[in-house]
């Protein structure tokens, strides 16, 4: 803030009394007027560029910062020793330029950034720097979508971590995580723990979405001098609407398609010693037959094939056929805490789910636990936005996410420069 000093006030209340006194006076005759000041030279384009030059070690994960930008960027290209351009985009925000795929181990690089300043005269900076060599300490990465696949409307972006990563290393990996979606569908990162993040928006996804996803986590630092095993992508198709409530009170399930009644069918849910996890999950996995083996559980334990299996919890609970309990489906509870249905109508429902298919259960005697599958859809909006390793923009922290134009996708532009 400028601060006006005695001095200063007097010396400015000079100078314009003697303004007044001259434009009051006469014109003056003859005489030479007052050259006018030169104009300041238009500024030429400025930018900083990370890493500097001579950087050793550089992590393949590295992308291009840029800062301190005057002007605006027309270019940028990345080349590895030996030639060989490097493919990238701009974040949206201009902080920084991602390149399309993991740098290579042990190379040097040089960097160039093309801009035009105030001055109209194009300006190239440039940068080089060397890639550090392969790490023998590295994270298990792994993204929970199959690419090409159709999915459900409640299918988050999982990504999980073996082993987990602290807290102190989510924020950057959650910065590395690029999400996008057509039509439009902005959403939020939520750590269930260290061993596992998912990705959803304020509603479910709108059937026939494309959801494109790059976990661009090869050789980023994770902490305890650990680095990311390798990147992971998928692109995927979300279908029809299905949507499965089951009441243990009534030990009914309802399937809605596209939010018409489709079908009731009775079950018979977890007995009190076991019971089914109360809250929404989503569908995990579909499997036409799998083997329930707990024998190495302890006493009671058992090994059986079961046919059409949909995995809702990591913890053990499925929807499948049990046609050994037809007769007390829609009575009484009697699996180890699975949703047991019959052979025709777990077909039927194996054949019109996908995986990412929301199931709703309640009144059971025990709730779903954080973590416990992909729990984002059991936490309200407010309460999953929470889980983000990195400030939420307010508006879609509110569940009223800005439209396309106005906001900033999830994953770098793909718009020059490149």
């Amino acid at each position: 803030m400028l601060r006006w000093g005695r001095t200063t006030v007097a010396l400015a209340a000079g100078a314009v009394a003697a303004a007044l006194i001259a434009g009051c006076g006469p014109a003056a005759t003859g005489g030479t007027a007052a050259p006018k000041p030169n104009a300041p030279p238009a500024k030429p384009f400025t930018v900083a560029i990370t890493p500097a030059t001579g950087t050793a070690n550089a992590p393949v994960s590295t992308e291009l910062g840029l800062s301190g930008v005057f002007g605006k960027v027309t270019a940028i290209t990345l080349t590895q020793a030996g030639g060989g351009a490097v493919g990238g985009n701009m974040r949206q925000d201009g902080t920084s330029w991602v390149p399309d795929a993991p740098l290579k181990y042990s190379t040097a690089y040089q960097a160039n950034v093309t801009g035009i300043g105030a001055d109209g005269k194009s300006v190239t900076r440039t940068t080089s720097f060397t890639t550090m060599g392969q790490p023998g300490n590295t994270v298990g990465t792994g993204l929970y979508l199959q690419d090409g696949t159709t999915v459900g409307v409640a299918m988050p972006v999982v990504v999980e971590f073996d082993p987990p990563v602290p807290d102190s290393a989510r924020a950057a990996i959650q910065q590395r995580l690029f999400v996008s979606t057509m039509p439009f569908q902005p959403g939020v990162w939520h750590w269930d723990s260290g061993r596992q993040v998912e990705y959803r928006a304020p509603q479910y996804w709108k059937p026939g979405t494309v959801i494109s996803v790059r976990s661009a986590l090869q050789g980023l630092p994770m902490g305890d001098g650990s680095y990311g095993d390798t990147d992971r992508s998928a692109t995927v198709t979300v279908g029809q609407k299905v949507v499965m409530n089951v009441d243990n009170a009534t030990k009914q399930m309802s399937v809605y398609v596209n939010d018409q009644l489709a079908r009731q069918m009775p079950v018979s849910l977890g007995k009190p010693s076991t019971p089914s996890s109360s809250g929404t999950m989503v569908t995990m996995s579909h499997d036409y037959s799998t083997i329930f083996d707990t024998t190495r559980e302890g006493p009671g334990g058992y090994r059986v094939q079961v046919n059409y299996a949909m995995r809702l919890t990591w913890g053990g609970e499925f929807i499948h056929a049990a046609p050994w309990s037809v007769g007390d489906q829609g009575h009484t509870n009697v699996s180890h805490g699975c949703v047991n249905m019959s052979t025709d109508n777990s077909a039927w429902l194996f054949g019109i789910t996908h995986i990412g298919d929301p199931v709703t259960v309640k009144g059971t005697e025990v709730q779903l636990s954080l973590g416990n599958g992909w729990t984002g859809w059991n936490q309200s909006w407010g309460d999953f936005v929470k889980g983000s390793a990195v400030p939420v923009p307010a508006q879609l922290a509110a569940g009223t996410p800005p439209p396309a134009a106005a906001a900033a996708p999830a994953h770098p532009a793909a718009s020059p420069p490149r």
